[in-house]
């Protein structure tokens, strides 16, 4: 675990989480302006709406988080307050959706047509994020013996936890070994990634790349959250608050894929994509 990566001059700190999700989403917009372009959507019109992408993302993952969480915040102001508590990954993509539906249908962009261009930056910032998530210790999974099992240092959210259950012997210097679910998430990235491509690569109507992300990343989703250990995800019934998400988002996914399939049993109706 390294939060702080490095120090600038006068003591001014990088963190690692920072770090990596600016450089998410520098990667994600460029790529996703990239593709548009090719794509026929006029560039400018792109840049705009990947930054009202953005803001639509960071303020739905902050609002998701607060949601569930309603008992660490005293005041209203403390929902833009970024260092206390955290922000939720689904609650960021639906966030972005909202933004991104909102912006196309004033600008008549095609909605579906513009989320494959994002699908792909979509599973970029997954990938590089969640390094940053791992280095700062957060999201850590339950405690486990096997070969991929990694130990935190004391003070770490992991460490911390585990000794306010009475799980460690006193004078431990690090947590118990952990599944490392940071990296797992990390590792779904870089597979949706790859699936997103190549279904871009042979897609006959626009929507079918946002379709294989949401469903690929429903099932890694809730698959990884069964071995989470880290507080405050909120539940729904049995279900913790991100595998509720990802089942409704897998139903709309495969629903929003069949109506596709059938789409592209007629004419291509698809703008050239790479």
């Amino acid at each position: 675990m390294r939060p702080i990566l490095f120090d600038l001059p006068f003591g001014i700190p990088i963190y690692s989480y920072g770090l990596m999700l600016t450089l998410s989403v520098l990667a994600g917009r460029w790529l996703a302006i990239r593709l548009a372009e090719r794509a026929g959507i006029d560039g400018r019109l792109a840049d705009r709406c990947a930054t009202w992408t953005l803001f639509g993302a960071i303020a739905g993952a902050r609002l998701l988080y607060v949601a569930t969480n309603l008992d660490q915040f005293d005041h209203v102001l403390d929902i833009v307050a970024w260092w206390k508590g955290g922000v939720v990954a689904y609650g960021g993509f639906l966030g972005g959706l909202a933004a991104a539906i909102g912006f196309c249908r004033v600008h008549r962009i095609p909605l579906l047509g513009w989320a494959d261009c994002v699908a792909p930056s979509l599973c970029l910032g997954l990938a590089i994020t969640r390094v940053g998530c791992f280095l700062g210790g957060c999201d850590f999974g339950r405690d486990w013996n096997g070969a991929l099992a990694v130990r935190f240092p004391a003070g770490s959210p992991a460490f911390l936890q585990q000794a306010e259950l009475g799980l460690l012997p006193a004078g431990a210097a690090t947590s118990l070994p952990v599944h490392p679910t940071q990296l797992y998430e990390s590792l779904a990235g870089v597979g949706l990634l790859m699936l997103v491509w190549a279904v871009r690569r042979r897609q006959r109507v626009s929507g079918q790349a946002l379709a294989a992300f949401a469903l690929g990343y429903g099932v890694l989703r809730y698959l990884i959250e069964i071995v989470r250990a880290d507080p405050g995800r909120g539940t729904v019934g049995p279900w913790s608050t991100s595998q509720f998400i990802a089942i409704v988002t897998f139903a709309a996914a495969a629903a929003l894929l069949f109506v596709l399939r059938r789409k592209s049993a007629g004419p291509s109706k698809l703008a050239p994509t790479v």
